[in-house]
C-alpha cells in the first residue's frame, strides 16, 4: 500500500471519529483476565475456553432472548462470509469482514450498532478472516492473501504500522492475531495451495519481526529425517495455522496446532510422519522456539488439519492435578495431554462414526494401525488407500470431526462442548495434481447430507456426558456461559441455546443467512447482549448441497445482535 493511500485513510477515519469514542488501552494485564462483560481476544481468554462469566441471560429467561438490532458489515460481492468473532470493549464492538476491513461499532445506545469508523486495507482479493486483536491503543488486523498485518489507531482507524509477510506466493494470514505482553503472534496459512508455513512474531509498537519459525522443517534441522521423499515436498509440505493458539502466563508457551501435510491425499508423494503437520505445537513464545510437539495422524492422507482450538485446563486425571492440554481432533478423537511436556494421556472418539482407524494406542496416543517403520501409512483403509485414482471411504469427512470452528469449556460444569460434523468422504488420490498453487494431491467429495451435533465431554475421562443432534452442519463453534447456557449455529441461519447439563435445546431462532462464525457474549450498561456474525464461506455453502431446500440460502454479512 502507497503512503498516500495509507494517509488517505488515515485522514477519512480521524475525521469520522468523534472524541467522545476513545476508549481505554487494551493492557496486558486486561488480556489476562478481562473483565467480565468484555470480550477482548478471539477466544475472549487466552486459555481459549470461550466460556464467559456473564448470568444476566440464564437457563430461566433464554426463552424471552430476541434480536435487538443487526449491523451490515462488508460489500455487495454476495459470495463474502463472516468468520470472525467480533471483540467488545466497553460498549465497542471491533469486527473485520472478508476484505479486511476493519469496523469500530458504538453499542452503547443499546439499540443500534453505529459505525463510528471502517479501516480498508486496500485487499487484493476476497479473503477469511477469523478476527482481530486489540492490544494498547491498536487493533491488529490481516489482509488475507495479501499477508499483511496491521495496526490501526483504536480511536480513529488510522494505521499505525503496516507489514508485509508475503514471502510466497500462496501464503494466507486468515487466524486473529494473538496479542501477548510483548509480541503480536500470527499464523500463517494457504497449505494447500503449496506454502510452508510458518509462525512469526511482530513487535507490536512497530510490526518489526522478532522471531519466525517454519511447521516444516528445513534439510537438517529436527524432524526433517521425516520428510523422506526425493522431490523436496518439504518446500511445500503445509501444516498451516488458521486458528489462534492459546497462551500459558505460567510457561510463555503458546499452544498451536498445525494443518495437514501437502499434498493432502497423496501421502506416496511424501513418505515418512511429516512433522510437524497435523500436531499439537508449543512454543516458547520469547524465542519461537519448539518446546514440545505431538502429531496425532504421522503421514496423513485424510486432510486432517488439527489446527482447532487447544484449550487450557486444570483439573484432576485420574486424582491427580494435571495441567491439561485438550484437543477436539479433526480426526474424530478428542485429546488431552499435559501442556507442560505434551505428554499424551487420554483419546476418545466423539463423532458418531470413524473407519479410518481401529482406534487410538492409549499408551502413546497414535492410531492403533500406525507402523512406525513404515514410510507410507495406510493405517485400516487397506494397501490400497493410497494408489493413484483409488477412490476409498473416510469417516469423519475430510472437513472433520472438528475443524476450525472452536470448541468450549465451562467452568461451571467442568465439561467441554465440542462442535462435530457427522458424515463421511469418498477420497481420491490423483498423482498428477502437483500443480503451483493447487497441491491438493486429489479430490474429496461428500456423497451423503452432512448433519452435526453438540457432544457434551468430560476432559478428565473422555466419557461423553450429553449430545444433541443437528439435522444441518455446524460450521460456527461454541460459546458457553455462567448462566448455564451453551450456545452454537448452523450453516442453515438457525442459531440454539442448549442446557449446559443436558444439552436439551431452551431456545432457537432462524436469521435466514447462513452461519459459520461462532456466538460471543458481552455488556453493556450491566445488560447482557449475543452476537454472532453472518454470511457463508464456499467451503461452508459447499456442505449444503446435499440439502437441496438450502439451494436458495440468502448470504448476507452482517452481525445480530440479541438481548432479554
Amino acid at each position: 500500500m502507497t503512503f498516500a493511500r495509507v494517509f488517505r485513510l488515515a485522514v477519512l477515519a480521524s475525521a469520522a471519529m468523534p472524541f467522545s469514542a476513545n476508549a481505554a488501552e487494551t493492557a496486558y494485564e486486561r488480556l489476562l483476565k478481562p473483565e467480565a462483560g468484555n470480550w477482548l481476544s478471539v477466544h475472549r481468554t487466552y486459555d481459549s475456553q470461550r466460556h464467559s462469566p456473564l448470568e444476566t441471560i440464564n437457563k430461566a429467561n433464554i426463552k424471552d432472548l430476541h434480536l435487538k438490532y443487526a449491523i451490515g458489515i462488508g460489500g455487495s460481492a454476495g459470495n463474502e462470509s463472516l468468520e470472525a468473532t467480533p471483540l467488545v470493549e466497553d460498549g465497542f464492538m471491533y469486527v473485520i469482514d472478508g476484505w479486511g476491513a476493519v469496523y469500530k461499532i458504538d453499542l452503547r445506545s443499546e439499540k443500534s450498532g453505529r459505525i463510528i469508523w471502517k479501516m480498508d486495507p486496500g485487499q487484493e482479493k476476497l479473503g477469511r478472516h477469523r478476527g482481530v486483536a486489540l492490544w494498547g491503543n491498536l487493533v491488529i488486523s490481516t489482509t488475507g492473501k495479501d499477508a499483511r498485518v496491521i495496526a490501526a489507531n483504536k480511536d480513529t482507524g488510522a494505521i499505525v504500522w503496516d507489514k508485509n509477510l508475503h514471502d510466497q506466493p500462496e501464503v494466507e494470514l486468515s487466524s486473529a492475531p494473538l496479542a501477548l505482553k510483548d509480541r503480536i503472534i500470527v499464523g500463517a496459512s494457504g497449505g494447500d495451495q503449496g506454502v510452508r508455513d510458518w509462525i512469526v512474531s511482530l513487535d507490536p509498537a512497530t510490526g518489526n519481526v522478532q522471531w519466525k519459525t517454519y511447521a516444516i522443517p528445513a534439510p537438517g534441522e529436527p524432524g526433517s529425517e521425516t520428510w523422506k521423499d526425493k522431490v523436496n515436498a518439504w518446500e511445500t509440505g503445509g501444516g498451516a495455522f488458521y486458528v489462534t493458539g492459546s497462551y500459558d502466563p505460567q510457561t510463555n508457551h503458546t499452544y498451536w496446532g498445525s494443518g495437514n501435510p501437502v499434498p493432502g491425499y497423496d501421502a506416496a508423494r511424501r513418505p515418512g510422519d511429516n512433522l510437524y503437520t497435523s500436531s499439537a505445537l508449543a512454543f516458547d513464545a520469547t524465542s519461537g522456539k519448539i518446546a514440545w510437539h505431538f502429531q496425532y495422524t504421522p503421514n496423513d492422507n485424510h486432510d486432517y488439519d488439527e489446527t482447532g482450538t487447544h484449550i487450557i485446563i486444570d483439573a484432576k486425571v485420574d486424582g491427580v492435578d494435571r495441567k491439561l492440554l485438550s484437543h477436539a481432533g479433526r480426526n474424530g478423537f478428542q485429546y488431552i495431554m499435559d501442556r507442560g511436556n505434551g505428554q499424551f494421556l487420554k483419546a476418545t472418539q466423539y463423532v458418531s462414526k470413524v473407519t479410518w482407524t481401529r482406534g487410538i494406542d492409549q499408551k502413546t496416543g497414535k492410531p492403533v494401525d500406525y507402523d512406525p517403520a513404515g514410510g507410507v501409512q495406510v493405517y485400516a483403509e487397506g494397501a490400497n488407500a493410497n494408489d493413484d485414482k483409488f477412490k476409498r471411504r473416510v469417516c469423519p469427512d475430510t472437513a472433520g470431526g472438528g475443524n476450525l470452528w472452536p470448541a468450549s469449556y465451562s467452568r461451571k460444569t467442568g465439561l467441554l462442548y465440542l462442535p462435530t460434523l457427522e458424515g463421511c468422504a469418498d477420497v481420491t488420490p490423483d498423482y498428477a495434481a502437483h500443480v503451483k498453487g493447487k497441491f491438493a494431491g486429489g479430490t474429496t467429495v461428500s456423497p451423503e447430507r452432512t448433519t452435526s451435533a453438540v457432544v457434551a465431554v468430560d476432559p478428565t475421562t473422555g466419557a461423553t456426558k450429553a449430545r444433541a443432534e443437528m439435522p444441518y452442519p455446524n460450521w460456527a463453534g461454541m460459546l458457553s456461559t455462567q448462566g448455564g447456557l451453551v450456545m452454537t449455529a448452523q450453516l442453515d441461519g438457525t442459531i440454539s441455546a442448549f442446557d449446559d447439563a443436558s444439552l436439551a435445546e431452551l431456545w432457537k431462532v432462524n436469521v435466514g443467512v447462513g452461519i459459520n462464525a461462532p456466538p460471543m457474549t458481552f455488556s453493556v450498561n450491566g445488560r447482557q447482549y449475543i452476537a454472532v456474525a453472518s454470511g457463508l464461506w464456499r467451503n461452508a455453502r459447499g456442505k449444503l448441497s446435499r440439502a437441496p431446500e438450502m439451494k436458495n440460502l440468502a448470504n448476507q454479512t452482517m452481525v445480530f445482535v440479541f438481548g432479554l
